[in-house]
């Protein structure tokens, strides 16, 4: 058994030290793509927390003929930290907003290779079609909702949804095949 393969099982049977080099080897990347949806620093640490939370409780569910680990995981985060940006604690947050936060969208809209690097699939996100590029960032990257991304990309959600499907797909084969 390979030493990945290994910790998890150990994660499995609900091993302390498993769980604390899980969290070691994934909380900074993690972190890079709760951070990329929240823009906030005590809200990512926050939802950082919920995640390996979640892992902890729900880790018999992961199953690894379906996918790695890594992936599991960014899934978990990413949906937590989507499910954050939608609660009412965090809109009425973002209601009276400051200056910084207008920059941070602003700058937001051309970092995609940075939250793309974070996770270190860059060299991959070049290698698919542009249309790909632009639809895995607003879906993944920035948090947008296959409809939002419809509307952003002023393109049918029906499209959208084959596309987005197609997009990851055509990334799943490059990381697999590398």
């Amino acid at each position: 058994m390979k030493q990945p393969d290994l910790l998890i099982s150990k994660l499995q049977e609900k091993d302390p030290q498993a769980f604390t080099k899980i969290y070691e080897r994934y909380s900074e990347s993690t972190y890079g793509i709760i951070y990329s949806i929240v823009r906030d620093k005590e809200i990512a640490e926050e939802v950082l927390q919920d995640v390996f939370i979640k892992v902890w409780e729900n880790i018999e569910s992961y199953n690894p003929s379906k996918g790695r680990f890594f992936t599991w995981l960014l899934n978990i985060a990413r949906n937590t930290a989507i499910d954050k940006t939608r609660s009412k604690s965090f809109k009425n947050q973002k209601k009276n907003l400051n200056a910084d936060y207008f920059v941070s969208i602003i700058e937001q809209k051309t970092s995609f290779s940075t939250a793309v690097n974070a996770i270190g699939i860059k060299k991959y996100i070049k290698m698919v079609e542009p249309y790909c590029k632009d639809i895995i960032n607003l879906l993944f990257f920035q948090g947008y909702t296959q409809k939002e991304t419809a509307e952003e990309l002023q393109t049918p959600i029906g499209t959208i949804k084959t596309r987005s499907r197609n997009c990851i797909k055509s990334l799943r084969k490059l990381l697999i095949n590398e």
